[in-house]
């Protein structure tokens, strides 16, 4: 059995994007064992995949993170013996990965740090989805609609948190919505008072509104929790991210910003509203299943001002969230939940 190294140490969301690239690949070799190498904070994600066997965990900001870790975990990966490596992260480290493997089958982007550490490069089209532009690295052919293959999770046994427990003395007829209002980034953040409108127009309509997030989310999502009623409720830290899309897969619809959680509402498939402030729908992350929109305030010489974002504006007008006022946002809901 061959045996391939995928290399995806970023985010949560670009970890998601990989994994159709990862489907098409186990369809394009038969008999091969697909090894992922990721972060800690990625972990959860591949080893739910049904396609790779197995994952090897790089902590690059821990354990990891010296000359000397680096050296002794490239010798480990030598040690493997991988017949070939597709580097879908572009990272000078990666570069190092793969130069000191031993494999010389490796396939990189064209844009990559140090691009004389792979075997052979693929064009990194910035015109394109993240999903093509990986699908584009191992040579898979799709046409305008072929490439939107829905990432899959394996469900977990382990969702022992029911969703009920958020609804208590809630009316049980209501349906579901979940709104994720954080990230990582500050100016990807739309404005908590919107967000406020937007809970409320939902909270009045019968949907119970479940708000999302990671442990650093925590504060701001109870903030918001705290000033409704019993149809709103904060779940941010409860849930692991295969939890979080079980959950999804319960709601009516997503609203988040430009973050991780719009590819999570792809592994659920359901429709995503994805808000943007400082970044754009260009770059590549955008939701792309039926139904799903994205909202956005583009007439602004200072927009995008980075591919990320920044803790702060820039320029410290941060118009570009407060110029995409809620009802704006709140018509793209009502085009997706048909009211």
């Amino acid at each position: 059995m061959k045996n391939i190294l995928v290399i995806q140490t970023a985010f949560i969301g670009d970890a998601i994007l990989t994994l159709p690239m990862i489907e098409k690949l186990k369809e394009k070799y038969s008999g091969i064992a697909i090894t992922v190498l990721c972060i800690p904070e990625t972990n959860e994600i591949f080893i739910n995949s049904p396609f790779v066997h197995e994952t090897i965990i790089i902590d690059k900001k821990g354990d990891d993170r010296s000359i000397y870790k680096l050296i002794r975990f490239i010798l480990e990966i030598r040690k493997r013996k991988f017949s070939k490596i597709y580097a879908s992260h572009r990272s000078f480290r990666t570069a190092l990965i793969v130069k000191f493997s031993g494999v010389k089958d490796s396939i990189g982007f064209s844009n990559s740090s140090f691009k004389e550490a792979y075997g052979s490069l693929v064009k990194y089209d910035s015109t394109k989805h993240e999903i093509q532009r990986n699908l584009d690295l191992i040579g898979y052919t799709y046409n305008n609609e072929s490439w939107k293959i829905i990432p899959k999770i394996k469900q977990t046994s382990n969702f022992t948190k029911p969703l009920k427990k958020y609804f208590v003395n809630y009316n049980a007829n209501s349906k579901l919505v979940v709104v994720a209002p954080g990230s990582v980034w500050e100016t990807k953040k739309y404005p908590a008072k919107y967000y406020e409108d937007i809970i409320n127009y939902l909270s009045t309509r019968n949907y119970f509104v479940l708000l999302i997030g990671g442990t650093k989310d925590k504060l701001l999502c109870e903030d918001l929790a705290a000033k409704f009623g019993k149809s709103v409720a904060s779940a941010a830290g409860d849930f692991s991210i295969v939890e979080s899309i079980e959950l999804l897969k319960e709601s009516e619809i997503l609203i988040c910003n430009d973050s991780a959680p719009t590819h999570m509402g792809m592994c659920a498939d359901i429709p995503v509203l994805t808000i943007y402030c400082s970044t754009v729908s260009d770059f590549g992350f955008f939701p792309y299943n039926f139904k799903s929109k994205i909202a956005s305030f583009d007439d602004l010489s200072c927009k995008p001002c980075g591919i990320h974002g920044y803790n702060k504006c820039p320029i410290k007008t941060f118009e570009c969230a407060y110029k995409l006022i809620p009802e704006v946002v709140i018509k793209k809901i009502e085009d997706i939940l048909n009211v």
